[in-house]
């Protein structure tokens, strides 16, 4: 019997649709997320209702296996690459990663490598800086990154591995406009310290995106200035990369060589480690820095102590009334994880640098109970 072409690619299809129908009891095209954003909950309804002044975006990635066999079926909310969030810490993530992949180019250096900034006097290891990284979203730990690795240099080995839109620009805590790295005092030893080549680094070109410039006014320098506030000069990591980055980092075999993270397998371990440890475990005092305080998914909105079984691997940010978290959650006594990114702007006065944003009444209750419904409807696809 002659098939024609169609025929069979038809006939694939369907086999492919089959066989990950096979992999969990819920419909391909049952939308977790859709049926997330349409509770009643009024931390999610009232979003919801309002959408337009929160600049929602979310992408929830479901996973299903088979065997040995991972697939992922990936749920968008308004995501637009084309139109601007303001990534605040979430940048810290990809700079971490890549000063792992930085260590193992250069001889001289291991994660316990104790270093200073020139002409700083905080002495401090990369060990130590990424545990800050992601415990308590440390500036200070991030921006000592950047001195190692360079704006170029970040943009461009990220885009090497298909990751992009991205544009890492400038130092965080502060808006520097110095393009020049700092160079790096390393202690070789007890007695010898090496420095580093400090690098000159692009100028960054104006973004040309959709709500590049956001409110009706700003302050600066304690004067109101009353024209919307511009992002066209900052860090541009839109939801797609971010995801993009956490699938490599938590999935690296669903990617080809030249397109993950050279890691080796203590220092990826590592990194996973950092990612999901509380800030109590990493010594920091837990009335301060509370379970969830860079954990927005699931547990924001509350501060007591969060499930052992419950594990997430995640990076937040949060800066100009703008809420982001991308994180992997893992419960490992049901056996249910996914992927979640999200974003939100809280400023129901348009105006920025004034600090009265809704973090706390909209932003955080909104993604924690996000977090809340999603992990309700994967347990119910479990069972």
């Amino acid at each position: 019997m002659k098939v024609n072409k169609n025929s069979f690619i038809v006939i694939a299809y369907f086999i492919v649709w089959v066989f990950l129908s096979s992999c969990t009891n819920t419909p391909l095209n049952d939308n977790v997320l859709e049926r997330a954003l349409s509770s009643e909950n009024p931390k999610i309804k009232r979003v919801m209702d309002s959408l337009d002044q929160y600049e929602v975006q979310i992408r929830y990635t479901r996973i299903n296996r088979k065997n040995d066999s991972i697939f992922f079926s990936d749920f968008d909310f308004q995501v637009d690459d084309n139109t601007y969030f303001y990534p605040a810490s979430t940048v810290k993530f990809p700079i971490a990663v890549l000063s792992l992949e930085r260590l193992n180019e250069t001889d001289t250096l291991d994660r316990n490598s104790k270093y200073y900034i020139e002409g700083d006097t905080i002495e401090s290891t990369f060990t130590q800086d990424i545990s800050q990284i992601f415990a308590v979203s440390d500036n200070l730990a991030n921006n000592r990154l950047v001195e190692l690795l360079g704006q170029d240099a970040i943009n461009s080995s990220l885009k090497e591995k298909g990751i992009e839109p991205i544009r890492i620009a400038h130092r965080l805590g502060y808006h520097s406009e110095d393009l020049e790295t700092k160079p790096l005092i390393i202690y070789l030893n007890d007695s010898t310290t090496g420095i580093s080549m400090p690098s000159l680094n692009t100028a960054p070109k104006h973004l040309d995106l959709n709500k590049i410039k956001k409110g009706k006014g700003y302050y600066e320098d304690g004067e109101f200035i009353k024209d919307p506030f511009s992002f066209e000069l900052k860090n541009y990591y839109p939801i797609s990369s971010q995801h993009a980055v956490l699938k490599r980092v938590i999935f690296p075999s669903k990617f080809d060589k030249n397109q993950r993270f050279n890691l080796s397998s203590q220092q990826r371990d590592f990194l996973l480690e950092a990612m999901k440890i509380l800030p109590r475990k990493a010594g920091y005092d837990s009335k301060e820095y509370y379970d969830s305080y860079c954990k927005f998914f699931i547990f924001g909105d509350s501060k007591e102590p969060i499930p052992s079984h419950i594990e997430i691997y995640n990076k937040v940010g949060f800066a100009y009334g703008t809420l982001t978290d991308c994180a992997y959650i893992k419960d490992t006594k049901n056996g249910i994880d996914f992927l979640l990114t999200a974003t939100i702007l809280v400023n129901k006065d348009g105006i920025f640098n004034d600090d009265a944003y809704e973090y706390e009444e909209i932003g955080i209750p909104f993604l924690a109970e996000l977090g809340r419904e999603i992990y309700r409807l994967e347990l119910e696809r479990k069972k």
